[in-house]
């Protein structure tokens, strides 16, 4: 949208609550589908988009050079998507901004496993991250980088 849009409607923050509502009740839906041993789901996301480029440049410069920032970015929301909890994912996502493309996918699927765990007979179930890997490690602000992680979710 352009500038005058933007000034003219009310700030993101008015949105996201529905926005979180609206996913809540996807993963809701979806959760049967998940559950059944029939089905494959796959979710496919990238993860840090890093440079000027992408027009995200977070860094913490207490964590070495611009990758391993990076890095330990990315890492951070795969634990905490590993444990599973749709909210802090979320307020993840707020504090950091990291550019993860799949967030909406990946939100929708951490609702359906939160509501799969609330049933009475919920089946166990793990995720865990298998891979990451950057396409460049980033050491200047002139670089740029594309993170990549691969997860499996397991449902007994």
């Amino acid at each position: 949208m352009d500038v005058q849009t933007d000034e003219d409607e009310h700030s993101i923050e008015m949105h996201l609550p529905y926005i979180a509502k609206v996913m809540e009740e996807y993963g809701a839906i979806l959760a049967p589908y998940l559950a059944d041993p029939h089905n494959l789901v796959v979710i496919s996301s990238d993860f840090c988009h890093w440079g000027l480029r992408f027009r995200y440049t977070w860094r913490d410069s207490s964590r070495g050079p611009i990758y391993q920032s990076i890095e330990w970015l990315d890492k951070l929301g795969m634990d905490i998507i590993e444990k599973m909890e749709p909210r802090s994912f979320t307020d993840y996502l707020n504090k950091y901004g990291n550019t993860i493309c799949g967030r909406h996918p990946i939100g929708v699927l951490l609702q359906a496993i939160s509501k799969l765990q609330s049933q009475s007979n919920a089946p166990r179930m793990s995720l865990k991250f298998l891979k990451y890997a950057q396409s460049s490690q980033c050491v200047s602000s002139h670089d740029s980088s594309v993170s990549y992680a691969s997860a499996s979710l397991v449902i007994e």
